[in-house]
């Protein structure tokens, strides 16, 4: 007999690993990273920018990165009216969020680049010793060898892109119909955002090219498989419609071999639980 677990276990199972990650990703940020030898010329060359201020500080990021997701859930339950689906963004969101940390924390960890304004953290006063043994801040020479991949750019990328991947969904942008200058543009928004926080980055001289390049591509990746573990595929007829409301409806209509047949839309205008939908978005 197969084992069938209620709802409760399985938001039970759900909160543990969102925990576990939230922990392990804590944990990752207080250690040291491998200690990478730096030539003379690299330290030279490539690590003796200035050292600026973040333009995006790390409170503004996480500002960002915690406030956007939320307000679409907020958009989903108030405006749409869609409890399924308010939910199923945070589940979404919250997991690529997780996997995300961690996975850059495990790289940030492994690989120990140096940022490009190593050489002023290791010698704050500008004066090189002859044996190359740093003189500044601990924490600022630990925090200065992990430079990639950049985390503002993950972190932006994960967030935002979760967005974007919600509200092409909801728009229906990729159904392939006729395509519209304003689902394009609301699409592409949160993208426009995540960029703009990510290339902050080389223009403070906290990262190389290469690592906002490669925190980019792995935030919005980990975005686009955490999404479709939670929502169908946004090019089929069912974009933006949660799993959990497509297969309880497509299980029901199978249970009744009796009951009138209904199209896709008829399943997309059913939510589970008995939450009202009216989707008043164009």
């Amino acid at each position: 007999m197969p084992l069938i677990r209620s709802a409760s276990f399985n938001l039970f199972v759900e909160i543990v690993i969102r925990i576990c990650l939230l922990s392990l990703f804590c944990y990752m940020e207080t250690m040291p990273p491998f200690v990478r030898v730096i030539l003379p010329s690299e330290l030279e060359n490539d690590c003796k920018y200035p050292r600026r201020e973040s333009y995006v500080p790390g409170g503004a990021l996480w500002a960002i990165v915690l406030s956007v997701p939320c307000l679409l859930s907020l958009l989903a339950w108030g405006a749409c009216n869609d409890c399924n689906d308010a939910f199923e963004i945070l589940l979404a969101w919250s997991l690529a969020l997780g996997i995300n940390g961690v996975l850059t924390d495990t790289m940030k960890l492994i690989v120990g680049r140096p940022r490009p304004d190593f050489f002023y953290r290791c010698f704050p006063d500008g004066v090189e010793t002859s044996d190359l043994q740093c003189t500044g801040d601990p924490v600022d020479i630990m925090e200065g060898r992990k430079s990639f991949p950049s985390g503002h750019s993950s972190l932006s990328f994960c967030s935002l892109g979760m967005c974007a991947l919600w509200v092409c969904g909801r728009l229906g942008a990729l159904r392939g119909r006729r395509g519209s200058a304003a689902r394009a543009l609301a699409c592409l928004a949160p993208l426009l955002l995540a960029l703009c926080v990510a290339l902050s980055r080389s223009c403070d001289y906290h990262h190389h090219w290469q690592d906002i390049l490669v925190g980019s591509t792995l935030g919005f990746t980990v975005a686009s498989f955490c999404y479709r573990q939670y929502y169908n595929p946004l090019s089929s007829e069912l974009s933006g419609v949660p799993y959990v409301v497509s297969d309880t409806n497509l299980a029901r209509l199978n249970g009744k071999p009796d009951s009138p047949a209904k199209d896709l839309k008829d399943i997309e205008s059913t939510p589970l639980l008995n939450c009202k939908k009216e989707d008043k978005w164009i």
